[in-house]
This record gives structure tokens, sequence and C-alpha cells, in this order.
């Protein structure tokens, strides 16, 4: 499923909000993310460069939203951009949407959870092949889930 959003004032959710399957009250998502993890998923933050763990993951697995868990990508897709954030070149199907983001007074294609509607990261048309896209993600809003258990 990907659609588009018009994220060009900024703010957390509301307007241009589409109907997830997943849907939670603010005090709902505070309870069950941790501060970092609610600023980067439910209001568009983003992490620091390099701060997330998840940059030197090599194992075979797939990465989920840290929201509802809904997997987003196979780590064969995920490759080292130099970035200091996970990046892939592709998601599992159906898994994202995107939108336009204006805010930083530049146009950007958000990535967004499919399932949640949590902002993940932006996509970069300067990736490897085979897609040539990088989707740069926070890793505060991914959660690794190992293919051995």
């Amino acid at each position: 499923m990907l659609f588009r959003r018009d994220r060009g004032g900024g703010g957390a959710e509301g307007a241009g909000e589409a109907a997830f399957a997943v849907r939670k009250s603010e005090a709902e998502w505070r309870a069950q993310l941790t501060p970092e993890q609610f600023r980067v998923l439910r209001q568009h933050g983003t992490e620091r460069a390099g701060s997330s763990p998840l940059n030197a993951e090599k194992r075979r697995g797939t990465f989920v939203c840290a929201g509802c868990g809904n997997a987003l990508f196979d780590s064969g897709a995920k490759f080292e951009s130099g970035t200091g954030w996970p990046s892939f070149w592709q998601p599992l199907e159906g898994a994202v949407g995107t939108s336009v983001d204006r805010r930083l007074l530049m146009t950007r294609t958000e990535v967004h959870c499919a399932r949640c509607g949590g902002h993940l990261g932006h996509v970069f048309p300067d990736g490897p092949p085979p897609t040539g896209l990088r989707y740069c993600m926070n890793g505060v809003a991914l959660r690794f889930e190992p293919a051995d258990g």
C-alpha cells in the first residue's frame, strides 16, 4: 500500500492523516514508546546521525516498525550508505507509504509505516542498484528481529 500525504506545514499527526490499521491516542503512543521513539515516530523527528546500534547490524533478519511491529525491511536490502543512519535499497512489499515533506525549506519524500503511520525517515534517489534508492531510516523507529530467533 503506497500512498502520498502532503506534509507541508510540519507538525505532528492531523491534517492529511490516512486511515491506518493501527490507531492509538497520543497518550497510548506515549505510554508504549520511549520519549525518543515518540519524538521520531509520532512527531516526525530525526535521531542524531551515528546514534543507532542498528547501523552495525549485519545478521540475517527483518527490521520492523518499533511502533507496531510491522515488517518493513529484509536485512538483505540493507547497505552501508555512510550517512550515519540505517539504509536500505528496498522495503518489503506494501510495508511503507510515502508523503511529500516540505519542511526544512526543501522537498523530500518522507517514508512512514503503512500499518501505523509512524515516521521512519526519508527516501532519496542516490542508492545502489538494483533500485537506485536509499531508504534512510531512523534506527530508533526500527526494531531488529534476527532470522534465527
